[in-house]
């Protein structure tokens, strides 16, 4: 047998090697679909075309923007009380029996808490936010009836009448006395915070705590009213009441910070302190007149009704302590405690008349008192 050329050699080669790569080409075929079933993709779409591969997380920017949520909005409901002063006897004691302006006191009332703000600069650290939060109908009434010879009330009115009947007759030897009090809160703020690390819904695994400073502009308001409702008893005399209304209206800059703790992976401890000083418009407005309103007057037609008006500093100080529950990236549930603290104030308490002869024994305006306002809130907050 003739021995094969080197040339045939290299033909049969290549023909096997041909064959050996189209039977794996042939081999790595899918099989045929059944009927009516389409076969599954041979690849994946482009991570950044169209349309969006879903395996790519969503807040991406290669420039490194934020895209956390950018509004948040919340609203919280409130139970307060407060602090009251010594108080100011309205009666004479009778029988070891004494009606004091502290004894109408406070419950719980409720109240609201709204605020909304946004986050601004590609890193999110800078934000503009506004609040108000007020408690309405803080008070309680006292009463104390007696038989004779009757309750001698604190102030007197020796020369004031009502209608052609003396205001003494309602106020010496009175069968009833009620004292009560009505008192509102409002809070307003503007604040521009500045996170100095992240946002604290946002916290990341390697760091757990989160600070921002605050500084803004705020208004407080305490007004406080005591009503004195003294009755003679006998229908043809009727009653008369004495009302002091005192409201004190604080506005200034302020200054705090805001400091969270995330404890647990969605749960965080946050406190916010705050402190401001200043101006405090007071007004007073001190009244003697019959429960449907028609007013008492001194001898010659001067109505026993008296404004006045007082400029003073005043300071505030409060701390909101609280637990945050982030449940998603849009919303959280929170609970805590807020404790309000107010100084150089004016209370109804302390504008209390010890007689009553003029209009000028009603006007004037006693101003450095202090009270605390305290309770608990809880509520939510949304971002989008």
């Amino acid at each position: 047998m003739r021995p094969l050329r080197q040339s045939s050699l290299h033909r049969l080669a290549l023909t096997a090697c041909l064959a050996g790569c189209w039977a794996v080409i042939r081999a790595a075929e899918p099989l045929p679909a059944p009927d009516g079933v389409e076969p599954p993709p041979m690849y994946l779409a482009e991570p950044f075309g169209e349309p969006t591969f879903v395996g790519m997380p969503t807040c991406i920017d290669p420039g490194g923007e934020r895209c956390w949520p950018r509004w948040f909005f919340g609203a919280t409901g409130l139970v307060m009380t407060r602090t009251l002063p010594a108080g100011t006897a309205t009666m004479q004691p009778l029988g070891g029996s004494q009606l004091m302006t502290s004894d109408a006191d406070f419950g719980w009332p409720g109240g609201v808490d709204l605020h909304i703000g946004r986050w601004f600069g590609p890193g999110q650290r800078h934000a503009v936010e506004a609040i108000y939060w007020g408690v309405y109908q803080m008070g309680s009434s006292a009463t104390l009836a007696a038989g004779p010879p009757g309750i001698d009330a604190i102030p007197q009115a020796p020369t004031a009448s009502v209608g052609g009947t003396p205001v003494s007759d309602m106020l010496l030897g009175a069968a009833q006395q009620e004292i009560t009090r009505a008192d509102v809160v409002n809070d307003i703020e503007i604040n521009w915070v500045y996170s100095l690390w992240d946002r604290p819904e946002f916290l990341p695994r390697e760091r757990a705590v989160n600070l921002m400073w605050l500084a803004g502009f705020r208004f407080f308001q305490v007004n406080d009213q005591l009503t004195l409702s003294s009755g003679s008893g006998n229908p043809a005399i009727g009653a008369i009441d004495l009302g002091v209304a005192t409201n004190n209206n604080i506005y200034g800059g302020q200054v705090g910070a805001k400091f969270d703790w995330r404890f647990l992976p969605s749960v965080r401890l946050n406190i916010v302190p705050k402190f401001m000083v200043g101006g405090n418009a007071i007004t007073n407005t001190s009244s003697l007149a019959r429960p449907g309103g028609a007013q008492a007057t001194f001898p010659g037609g001067d109505p026993a009704r008296a404004y006045s008006e007082l400029g003073v500093f005043s300071w505030l100080g409060s701390v909101d302590t609280g637990i945050a529950w982030d449940v998603t990236e849009q919303w959280s549930l929170w609970m805590g405690y807020r404790v309000v603290g107010v100084g150089t104030i004016a209370q109804a308490d302390g504008q209390w008349p010890a007689t009553i002869t003029s209009p000028a024994s009603l006007s004037g305006i006693a101003a450095g008192s202090e009270t605390i306002i305290h309770g608990g809130f809880a509520g939510f907050q949304g971002r989008y």
